[in-house]
């Protein structure tokens, strides 16, 4: 069984790591070099950074950021933010990206999926799909970090990408995000079961045991937090030897 992996994200605005609940309600969570240089002796397996306000202000993500945090990494990092184009994609590289992660540009242009995955392989791709609950085992797909519903439904937008070409998935529930109130399992079970590439999921991590229930009840492959991680509630190491020992594979 492959490892599962914990994945630290930064959500960056003006330079500075934010924090809020449901997409909303932002404030300063501290410096994201300083920040991945924790991470990086800690021992996270990944590092996210989501420029939150980047597609809303129609720019891309801030590179001297990407570079900052690179150069504190030796491990993977995904970028996202503000990635609408090719060279979009390639600035968020050059500056120091492994994957680059596609929001709302794809869900008007599609085939963007299929043109990076072809210059930079399916690997580098990565959808991020942020879905409220609409109903019963439904949810929908929202664009402009999270400010615009669609008609889309997450489970088959998921289908889609990975059609088109993407190598992962980055799930989050909107209805979840800074609650601490566990991951939604049923959201993670229901994509994660109807695509054959690794889905991460996002939003509503508290506690040790959400970590655990979405490696087994939601069929995660990998679990993004960040506040959890931020503000040193639950050192890495901590996790990856309570997971351990219930039996989840964990990169040591």
């Amino acid at each position: 069984m492959l490892s599962k992996r914990l994945i630290a994200c930064l959500d960056v605005r003006n330079g500075c790591v934010v924090k809020g609940v449901n997409f909303e309600g932002l404030r300063n969570a501290g410096d994201p070099a300083e920040l991945a240089r924790r991470y990086n002796v800690e021992g996270i397996d990944e590092l996210v950074i989501l420029d939150v306000t980047a597609t809303i202000e129609a720019r891309r993500a801030l590179a001297d950021t990407i570079l900052a945090v690179s150069r504190e990494l030796f491990i993977p990092l995904t970028v996202g933010g503000g990635i609408r184009t090719e060279a979009d994609a390639a600035a968020a590289i050059d500056a120091g990206a492994d994957k680059v992660s596609l929001n709302s540009a794809p869900l008007s242009d599609p085939a963007l999926i299929t043109r990076l995955a072809s210059h930079y392989g399916s690997q580098a791709v990565v959808v991020a799909i942020d879905a409220k609950q609409q109903g019963d085992q439904r949810w929908t797909v929202f664009a402009r970090s999270g400010r615009l519903p669609t008609t889309r439904d997450a489970v088959e937008w998921a289908r889609e990408a990975e059609d088109r070409g993407a190598g992962e998935i980055l799930l989050t529930s909107i209805d979840r995000d800074g609650t601490r109130t566990g991951f939604d399992c049923a959201l993670t079970a229901n994509v994660a079961g109807s695509v054959s590439i690794p889905v991460i999921a996002s939003g509503g991590a508290g506690t040790f045991e959400h970590f655990h229930d979405v490696f087994t009840t939601g069929l995660a492959d990998a679990a993004l937090a960040a506040s959890v991680f931020h503000f040193s509630e639950h050192p890495v190491d901590e996790l990856k030897n309570y997971l351990a020992a219930r039996w989840i594979p964990v990169r040591r």
